[in-house]
């Protein structure tokens, strides 16, 4: 289970009111999922589960980016988002994985850069034997990353957006530079910023929802929300609910050969 409430939702600045989202609206916002697609499938499960017992509202579901690399399955959380975005509202927000990614389709350097933060486990989802890969060159891996990776993918992959904006809340993958407005933030910010972003404990113009940094709970900041717990490393993948002035959380958690499922209500 979610550690006790007192230690997850730490300490945080006082707000005047409670940060909310438009009323009749839900959200479900999943954190970075790095290709395992066992706790996503779990999770999506949980997620129809509950948009069902919770009775009718506009729903919409976020992915918070980092979809591919490090976990076993890429290309199968890639395909599984492809169908669930033709059933219901889901939006995606480009995580720097998705970028490396794509950027390893231009050149060796990139490519190694790519494959040395987990683009290899990415690649061999797409198929090729573990044999194979290991005896391309960099060159040749390069000529051969188009014919295993679908143009659909690339094409999918590039559509993600930067940030979204619901209410009081905004969406991003790793953070903004807390010296801009949000509609002044820069792609390498919203993609990549750590540390001088989650250590700035002066609000912001908007609750700020991430992932991007690993956290071994929910790091309810006030000002910023971090829901990475790290699905590849630790096999919990966390999802925010948000409806009105109401948090909760949903996660999928690996138990031996078995994933269960926890419900966690958190604090307006």
């Amino acid at each position: 289970m979610f550690e006790p409430l007192r230690n997850i939702f730490r300490s945080r600045p006082v707000r005047k009111e409670p940060a909310r989202v438009p009323a009749g609206e839900r959200y479900y916002v999943i954190g970075d999922i790095h290709g395992r697609l066992d706790l996503y499938r779990a999770l999506i499960a949980a997620i129809e589960q509950d948009d069902v017992d919770k009775g009718g509202a506009a729903t919409t579901v976020i992915l918070l980016g980092d979809l591919v690399d490090r976990g076993p399955d890429s290309r199968g959380v890639i395909e599984l988002s492809m169908r669930w975005a033709k059933a219901r509202r889901v939006r995606f927000l480009a995580g720097n994985h998705e970028e490396m990614f794509l950027q390893a389709f231009e050149d060796t350097s990139r490519l190694r850069h790519f494959v040395k933060h987990g683009g290899r486990e990415t690649i061999l989802s797409y198929g090729i034997p573990v044999a194979t890969y290991n005896d391309l060159s960099l060159a040749e891996l390069l000529a051969e990353l188009p014919q295993l990776v679908p143009a659909e993918h690339r094409d999918f992959l590039q559509s993600f957006e930067d940030y979204i904006v619901a209410g009081d809340y905004a969406f991003v993958h790793a953070g903004i530079d807390p010296g801009k407005p949000l509609e002044e933030q820069g792609r390498e910010s919203l993609l990549w910023i750590r540390e001088r972003f989650l250590s700035h404990s002066a609000p912001h113009s908007h609750v700020v929802v991430h992932g991007h940094t690993i956290f071994d709970e929910v790091d309810d900041r006030g000002n910023r929300i971090g829901i990475d717990t790290g699905a590849y490393r630790t096999g919990r993948l966390t999802a925010l609910v948000l409806e009105g002035d109401q948090r909760r959380y949903i996660a999928a958690v690996e138990q031996g050969d078995s994933t269960v499922v926890e419900h966690s209500e958190g604090t307006a």
